[in-house]
């Protein structure tokens, strides 16, 4: 095979996959995008305020220092929905029975205690439900920045072969006719 033609077809995958990494990073950009806005408006619709203490005096100083940092501010970030689930709204349900727990007692409850057995079943029930879906929308966020890193190394990968495409380009034309491999 000559060396020019074996160089030409090298070169030629060189330039498909720059053009497939530039896609790569375009989508995974997108996504990233997406995902961002996405739970920024979805968290701040809702209106929740970031506390600026959990409560807990037994967490740890990072913690502490993230809710002191945001306190007052309206969640809008995976990662705010992820510290008031876990440190805010888990502290709090830590104290309480879980839902299971929770409706059997009620369910055994005497009418005198009913309605405030059910208000616990009810109580439970929306801490739960709101704990998960804060958690949804934290790692929905989170997928969304490793989006974001996927669309920075499509972009580097696209980079790096575009100077080997252009080098392939350079070299088909130094190589001599007669050069075979």
């Amino acid at each position: 095979m000559k060396r020019k033609t074996f160089d030409k077809i090298v070169t030629f995958l060189g330039a498909g996959l720059t053009v497939f990494l530039l896609v790569v990073a375009a989508l995974a950009n997108w996504g990233a995008s997406f995902a961002s806005d996405s739970v920024a408006s979805q968290l701040k619709a809702q209106l929740i305020t970031m506390p600026a203490t959990t409560g807990n005096s037994a967490e740890s100083a990072d913690v502490t220092a993230y809710f002191k940092a945001h306190g007052g501010k309206l969640m809008s970030t995976g990662k705010d929905a992820q510290m008031y689930a876990d440190h805010y709204i888990g502290f709090h349900m830590s104290h309480m029975p879980t839902y299971a727990e929770a409706s059997a007692a009620a369910k055994s409850a005497t009418p005198d205690k009913k309605a405030a057995a059910d208000a616990t079943v009810e109580t439970v029930f929306k801490g739960n439900m709101l704990r998960g879906t804060l958690l949804t929308a934290y790692a929905f966020g989170t997928l969304g920045q490793l989006a974001g890193y996927g669309a920075l190394a499509g972009l580097a990968g696209a980079f790096l072969m575009l100077i080997f495409t252009l080098l392939g380009i350079v070299h088909i034309r130094r190589t001599p006719d007669s050069a075979t491999i």
